[in-house]
């Protein structure tokens, strides 16, 4: 049997709570209920377990009348709607909050626990979700304020597998994508925390879908959580957890070792997003060359090495 959620992780927690429990005192299934107010039964399941879309005003309202809640769904319907996250992400957030170990496979985009704010900022500012620049900046906030837990006493271990097209992906622009790639470069550093690339050439794998994130909470037991562009889903139940752990061990091994993989970064770093001002090695060494065979100055060897000066004789 799936873990009750916690109500008060979120207003979709919540709200998803009172659907469960008036559902049970109706003496209904999900698949019941799914039919009455007609959707499928896993939609149901979705809203009880605060995963997938916000439920729409009209579903709402047909759930509020066939489990007789006497307008309590329709009083916290905008409650829910006006969430910082969508409540795909709600549950997904508080079990991260929790978690000592972070496994996770970046399809399209860098991990928000690694962004900078101006990366966040030009990812957060698309969406259907997001209603105005007040809504913006709570998100960008709240995901900047997650980041704490990096630098605190109980910060986890993250593995983290990105895939090449997240550091291809010019998201902001070059400014933007060369101070994100600066940071990964600066946070490999650190204790704890682990990156690999997963290059264009190992083809096709178990997660082109979409991200995957592998949860190890404080009691041992772990979560996975699967995400796309609209829409998540959150697995407790242990026989599909270990599914989705066999699938990111693969993942792993096909990355690239951690060493190469920084090789990698530094290199896109250097080819693409480089600044108009920042000269390349190649455009540093040619410099280097012109200056060296101006008149009074020693030229280089091909191999790198200066050309001596020939000294006079007797």
């Amino acid at each position: 049997m799936a873990k009750a959620i916690d109500p008060q992780a979120s207003m979709a927690a919540l709200f998803g709570t009172r659907v469960r429990k008036l559902r049970e005192a109706a003496g209904l299934t999900q698949t019941e209920v799914g039919a009455r107010t007609h959707v499928v039964g896993s939609r149901i399941t979705q809203i009880e377990r605060a995963t997938g879309a916000k439920p729409a005003l009209e579903l709402t309202r047909s759930l509020d009348r066939e489990l007789v809640a006497d307008d309590l769904l329709i009083d916290l319907w905008p409650f829910v709607q006006r969430e910082a996250f969508p409540d795909w992400s709600q549950a997904f957030i508080a079990y991260s909050a929790r978690a000592r170990v972070i496994r996770q496979y970046a399809s399209h985009v860098v991990p928000g626990l690694l962004q900078t704010p101006e990366y966040a900022r030009a990812l957060l500012s698309v969406g259907y979700s997001l209603r105005d620049a007040e809504h913006l900046e709570e998100r960008v906030a709240a995901r900047l304020d997650r980041q704490k837990r990096l630098t605190g006493p109980d910060r986890p271990h993250l593995w983290i597998i990105l895939d090449e097209a997240v550091l291809r992906r010019p998201v902001g622009g070059k400014a933007v994508m060369r101070g994100q790639l600066e940071k990964l470069l600066r946070l490999a550093e650190e204790p704890g925390i682990t990156l690999q690339v997963l290059p264009f050439d190992q083809g096709e794998h178990g997660s082109l879908g979409g991200s995957l994130t592998v949860l190890v909470m404080p009691d041992g037991s772990e979560v996975a959580y699967t995400e796309g562009a609209h829409n998540g889903q959150l697995t407790e139940e242990p026989d599909e957890v270990e599914q989705f752990v066999l699938t990111y061990d693969h993942l792993r091994a096909m990355a690239l070792p951690p060493l190469m993989s920084l090789d990698l970064i530094r290199s896109v770093l250097e080819a693409d997003y480089r600044g108009s001002r920042v000269p390349s090695r190649p455009d540093l060494r040619r410099l280097a060359q012109q200056q060296l065979q101006q008149p009074g100055r020693r030229r280089l060897r091909p191999g790198g090495g200066r050309i001596p000066r020939r000294r006079p004789g007797p």
